[in-house]
C-alpha cells in the first residue's frame, strides 16, 4: 500500500502524523510506503522527514510551490503499492479509516471515498457556497463528484495507471480521481479539528479551483456565453424594428439618448464577457500546448525499499 501525502510547512505535525498512521495499521499484516512530496516548503519539512530515518519513508522535495494538485499529482506518478490513498498531513482525514478503506478494498472495490456527514465546521459561507458548487458542478459535468468528499479515497492501481495517463496541466484533482470509474464504495465520517497550523486555502485559491474545475469538465460557459448572445441579438433585432416601424407609422422622432446609452454600455459588457469566458478556454490551451513538466524534483531520500509495517 502507498499513502501520498502532499506537505507544505507541515514540519510541526509530523511526528503526530506518522504516530497515527502507525496505530492505524498496527494489526494489519501489510506492506506500506508514505511518499510525502514536499511541495516547496518554506520550512525544514523536508529535512526533517529525511531526519526520521523510517525507510518506508519516501520524501521528495519539489523544486518550488506548486499548488496541492500538482503536488498530489506527483506523488501518484512515484507510488509502487498496488493500492492507493491519498490524503492530508493535518488529521482532519483520520488514518483510522485506512483499514476500513482496505476492508472494502478486499470486497472487491477499486474506489472507497472518504465522505464528511456535515461541514458545520466550515461555517455557513463556506458550507453554502461548497454545497453550491458540488452541485452546479454535478449538474453540468459528465464526470460527477462526491458531495463533501476531498481527496482522501483509496484507488486500485489501475485505476492510478489510468489517472497517471492524464496529461492535463491545469489539474482539479477532485474531478480527475472520479473520472476513471470503476467499482465505486464510500464511507463516512466526522471530520476532526487541525492538528496543528493553519489551512494554506484561502478564498481566492477556492474560487480559482473552482474555475479550473469547471473549465476542465465542462464547456457549459462557453455554451451559455453564445446563448446570451443570441438571446441580445434576438432582443436588439426586436427592439430596432420596433424603433424602425414607429418612426414610419407614426412619425414619432427618435428619442431616449439615456436608453440608448445604457443598451450599448450593456451590449458593450456581453461582449467582454463572452471574451473573457472565451479567452480562459483559450489560455488553458495556451498552457497545454507548451508541454512543460508538471513539476520538477529537486532532492528526495528515496531507497526504493518497500519494508512490512512491524
Amino acid at each position: 500500500m502507498s499513502l501520498v501525502i502532499p506537505m507544505y510547512n507541515e514540519r510541526d505535525g509530523l511526528e503526530m502524523l506518522f504516530a497515527s498512521i502507525d496505530n492505524a495499521l498496527s494489526g494489519r499484516a501489510i506492506a506500506y510506503e508514505v511518499v510525502c512530496i514536499d511541495d516547496g516548503s518554506s520550512d525544514d519539512t523536508f529535512s526533517a522527514l529525511v531526519d526520521i530515518g523510517d525507510k518506508r519513508i519516501r520524501a521528495f522535495r519539489l523544486s518550488r510551490n506548486y499548488g496541492k494538485e500538482i503536488a498530489l499529482s506527483a506523488g501518484l506518478d512515484l507510488v509502487r503499492g498496488d493500492v492507493v490513498i491519498p490524503m492530508d498531513a493535518d488529521l482532519q482525514e483520520p488514518p483510522e479509516l485506512i483499514p476500513v478503506m482496505l476492508d472494502k478494498w478486499e470486497q472487491g472495490f477499486d474506489v472507497v471515498v472518504a465522505v464528511r456527514r456535515s461541514r458545520q465546521a466550515d461555517g455557513f459561507v463556506k458550507a453554502a457556497s461548497a454545497k453550491f458548487f458540488y452541485k452546479f458542478f454535478n449538474s453540468v459535468s459528465a464526470s460527477k463528484i462526491p458531495e463533501n468528499a476531498g481527496d482522501f479515497r483509496l484507488l486500485d492501481r489501475h485505476v492510478v495507471d489510468v489517472l497517471r495517463q492524464m496529461p492535463e496541466r491545469n489539474r482539479f484533482m477532485k474531478g480527475l480521481l472520479s473520472w476513471p470509474g470503476f467499482r465505486y464504495e464510500q464511507i463516512e465520517f466526522d471530520r476532526p479539528e487541525r492538528y496543528c497550523g493553519q489551512s494554506k486555502w484561502k478564498p481566492i485559491k477556492l474560487l480559482g479551483l473552482a474555475v479550473d474545475g469547471l473549465t476542465s469538465f465542462s464547456t457549459l460557459p462557453l455554451r451559455m456565453a453564445s446563448i446570451l448572445g443570441g438571446c441580445m441579438s434576438m432582443g436588439t433585432l426586436a427592439y430596432g424594428l420596433f424603433v424602425v416601424s414607429k418612426r414610419l407609422l407614426w412619425g414619432d422622432p427618435v428619442q431616449g439618448y439615456a436608453s440608448l446609452m445604457a443598451s450599448m454600455l450593456f451590449l458593450g459588457g456581453v461582449q467582454l464577457l463572452a471574451l473573457g469566458i472565451v479567452g480562459e478556454y483559450i489560455g488553458r490551451i495556451y498552457i497545454e500546448t507548451k508541454r512543460r513538466p508538471l513539476y520538477v524534483v529537486m532532492d528526495s531520500n528515496d531507497n526504493n525499499v518497500v519494508y512490512k509495517n512491524e
